[in-house]
């Protein structure tokens, strides 16, 4: 029998729920790093929004758009292991739900869900809980590897935290350059900050097996940490500080998770190349403006998120466009 039907005229074994599926699966050694490093108090962060995020969109299918059950295609666990890496091991449970509340919800529901959503839900989250919540989301407990628990409940500033005070012209700084943690511990994570960005190694594998898989492609991973890397090192290069040493702010703060998890979310970036070029260099100078001039230390979710909001221009001025088309 003939079937007549819309382009494009494609099948494959592929769909939704096996490319979330591989996105899970890279997120897992970053998993297993936050537990190694920050033990039982992670795993509970971790569960409990992974928890929250399907809860609130099986409630909001069943009870509020009466649609089918979303939550087998793992778009919910996403949310939820990536709005847990961008959270502090201490975060109360509470404090958790309501950010995987506002991330469903919010951020991911009430746009129509799944593909309709124009800012990344996690993060949207994440930016909730930091504003309405700032004492809890920046209190750092120090790692202690292969430990359960923290045996003095010790806590630190996150690295970017460190860098952003130092004043070598105090007589009695906040911190001094002994303060910040080697290269190794940065790329191992074995320095504070949230569960899920500590460890570039960790995401690095992540990263190697999305690629391996062609759940994205390499251009906004790549020229968002090219660009925060160029700028970095015209800053230190120009001035001397040393608080704009490129490597610092490549293995520190949540610059590898957003670039490799977050930006390549399909739905809020561009489509095409040249506009995932954009989208990505924009990332990177907006997380350089924010961490080098402002007073907050880290800029990724918000140069994530402002640059989600102009996606649409972007694929507006990226589309290809077609042979006698009219401009």
């Amino acid at each position: 029998m003939l079937k007549i039907s819309a382009n494009p005229h494609m099948q494959t074994a592929r769909n939704t729920g096996s490319i979330m599926l591989d996105v899970v699966i890279a997120l897992m050694p970053a998993a297993v790093a936050a537990v190694l490093f920050f033990g039982i108090d992670a795993l509970r962060v971790i569960l409990t929004s992974v928890a929250g995020c399907v809860l609130f969109e099986y409630l909001a299918c069943r009870y509020w758009l009466k649609t089918a059950n979303t939550t087998r295609d793992f778009s919910a666990v996403i949310t939820g292991l990536l709005l847990a890496y961008n959270l502090p091991s201490s975060m109360p449970c509470w404090m958790i739900l309501i950010g995987a509340f506002m991330a469903i919800i919010v951020a991911k529901i009430c746009f129509g869900g799944l593909g309709k959503n124009i800012f990344n839900p996690a993060l949207v989250g994440r930016v909730f809980l930091f504003i309405s919540f700032p004492v809890q989301m920046t209190v750092w407990p120090k790692p202690y590897f292969l430990q359960w628990t923290s045996p003095d409940g010790q806590t630190g500033a996150t690295t970017l935290n460190i860098i952003k005070n130092i004043d070598v012209s105090s007589e009695y700084p906040m911190y001094s350059p002994a303060d910040i943690p080697n290269l190794l511990d940065m790329f191992l994570g074995n320095i504070g900050g949230c569960i899920g960005e500590i460890s570039t190694l960790a995401l690095l594998i992540g990263l190697v097996y999305l690629l391996w898989r062609r759940v994205i492609s390499w251009h906004i991973p790549f020229y968002y940490v090219a660009t925060v890397f160029a700028l970095t090192s015209i800053l230190y290069m120009t001035t001397g500080d040393f608080k704009f040493q490129p490597l610092f702010h490549l293995l520190s703060g949540g610059l590898m998770l957003g670039a490799f998890f977050m930006a390549t979310d399909y739905t809020t970036s561009p489509m095409t190349v040249k506009g995932q070029i954009i989208f990505a260099i924009g990332c990177g100078l907006l997380t350089v403006i924010i961490r080098a001039f402002s007073a907050y230390p880290e800029g990724v979710s918000f140069a994530i998120l402002i640059m989600n909001a102009l996606v649409p221009l972007i694929d507006k001025f990226a589309v290809q466009r077609y042979y006698g088309e009219r401009k």
